[in-house]
C-alpha cells in the first residue's frame, strides 16, 4: 500500500507563491505540521519512506524518519512540477496577468505546459513510473512518499480519482 503525503507549510504556501523546484524551506508552522504528519505516519507502520528531493519536502520526511526511524529514500521523480518562469510569483499575479494560463494550471490540463518549465503530462509521466516502481518493490508493506500538491493531484487522476484543487499541507492520502 503506497501512501502520498503532501510536504509541511512554507512561506510561499502561505503568500501563495509558485514554488516549483525551488528550495523553499518549512516554515514554523510546516514544522509543526511535519511532526503531526509523523504521528499519523508512525501509525501506518510503514516499511519505506521516501522522498522528493525538494527541500520542503525531504525536510518534512527528516521530521517523519526521527519518529518512525526509517531513511528517507529520495526519490526526484516525486518532485513538484518545474515551475519555470513563474518560479517565485504570486498566484494573484499570474491570474491577472494570463487567466488562461493560471485556469489551465489549476484545473491540471495535462496538455499544458509552465512558460520554460514542464507540463502536467511531462510530471504525471515521471510520478506514474515513480508509483510503478515502489508498488513493484513494496508489495508486503506502506510505503510513504513525501512529495508536494500536485505529484498527488497527478496520482489521484491516473487512479481515477477525485482531485482536490490542491492537498493542505501535511495531508495524508492513501493510493
Amino acid at each position: 500500500m503506497i501512501y502520498l503525503a503532501r510536504h509541511g507549510q512554507t512561506a510561499y504556501n502561505l503568500e501563495g507563491r509558485f514554488q516549483g523546484w525551488g528550495d523553499v524551506p518549512l516554515d514554523e508552522t510546516g514544522r509543526e505540521q511535519a511532526r503531526q504528519l509523523a504521528v499519523a505516519v508512525a501509525e501506518l507502520e510503514p516499511v519505506t519512506l521516501v522522498s522528493s528531493n525538494i527541500a520542503r519536502a525531504l525536510e518534512t520526511a527528516i521530521i517523519i524518519a526521527e519518529l518512525i526511524g526509517l531513511e528517507p529514500q529520495i526519490d526526484p521523480r516525486f518532485a513538484e512540477t518545474q515551475t519555470g518562469d513563474w518560479t517565485d510569483r504570486s498566484f494573484a499575479e499570474v491570474a491577472a496577468q494570463d487567466p488562461q494560463a493560471f485556469t489551465s494550471f489549476v484545473e491540471l490540463k495535462a496538455d499544458w505546459g509552465f512558460p520554460g518549465g514542464e507540463s502536467f503530462a511531462t510530471q504525471a509521466a515521471r510520478v506514474t513510473a515513480g508509483l510503478d516502481d515502489w508498488r513493484a518493490r513494496s508489495e508486503t508493506g506502506v510505503t510513504v512518499i513525501v512529495c508536494h500538491g500536485n505529484v498527488i493531484r497527478l496520482a489521484l487522476r491516473a487512479a481515477g480519482r477525485d482531485l482536490p484543487e490542491r492537498p493542505d499541507n501535511a495531508s495524508l492520502v492513501a493510493l
